[in-house]
């Protein structure tokens, strides 16, 4: 029961912070792999996916009733993840995404170094695109985040969030609301392939999806009063706990 506890409470947190900013892996995964250190890393992802995509999408709903939806970015961006989720995952069962891990905290930085010196980033919702383009550049960013997702995965949320306030001009909350339907798309992929390959504990996602649900709620709520400016700052926030988590493994990997 205490482990379950634990879990549970780690749940909340995950969906709390994935529903503002994304990056709620840093929270549940660790805490899967702590509580169970001996089960199938496959089986503790593909667990994680299935409270992961129950979070993400009751806070993809709460932001659809407050914030109006870029709907011609975001469908586009989401089918686009959808299918190459998929081929991020196929690929990294035939080429080691290591270099990504050695690569990822410079990518990072370069992400918060920018959002850090442009005070004014996402602060006002401008779209830039209409039209062909718009969508043109949707697919492209749902193909690459997408195929990311499936390949390595670490900060796909804070990169959809980047992506759409520097790509597309929108504020940091517009930003947050698209990205969260372009990562259930990524979230529902990954979970098919785990699910039919048989890497998921049904009952223990089940539970940590009510928290993450709980947590969900909190954070889309807290995103949604205090604005672009809050987003903004837990964004920088949560980067800069990525770029000290991976680039951590990546000296430990490389050691």
């Amino acid at each position: 029961m205490v482990d379950y506890l634990v879990l549970g409470v780690a749940a909340f947190g995950a969906g709390l912070v994935d529903a503002v900013v994304g990056g709620g892996g840093l929270i549940q995964i660790p805490a899967l792999f702590s509580v169970f250190p001996n089960m199938a890393p496959a089986t503790l992802i593909g667990t994680n996916k299935l409270a992961s995509i129950c979070g993400t999408s009751v806070a993809a709903v709460s932001y659809a009733r407050r914030v109006k939806i870029a709907w011609s970015t975001a469908a586009p961006a989401a089918i686009a993840a959808l299918v190459f989720a998929f081929a991020g995952a196929y690929t990294v069962t035939k080429v080691s995404p290591d270099f990504m891990r050695a690569l990822l905290p410079f990518i990072l930085l370069a992400v918060a170094v920018y959002t850090f010196a442009r005070k004014d980033l996402g602060a006002v919702h401008a779209p830039m695109h209409s039209g062909a383009k718009e969508q043109a550049l949707a697919l492209g960013v749902g193909a690459c985040i997408g195929f990311y997702d499936g390949f390595f995965g670490p900060g796909t949320g804070s990169f959809l969030v980047f992506l759409f306030v520097r790509v597309f001009g929108f504020d940091f909350l517009g930003a947050s609301a698209v990205a969260k339907i372009v990562n259930v798309a990524c979230n529902f992929a990954a979970l098919l392939w785990f699910g039919y390959s048989g890497h998921l504990v049904w009952q223990l996602g089940a539970m940590m999806a009510v928290a993450q649900i709980g947590g969900s709620i909190v954070g889309s709520r807290m995103a949604l009063k205090h604005g672009s400016a809050f987003v903004r700052k837990l964004f920088l926030v949560v980067v800069a706990v990525l770029i000290c988590k991976t680039g951590y493994d990546a000296v430990i990997r490389l050691a």
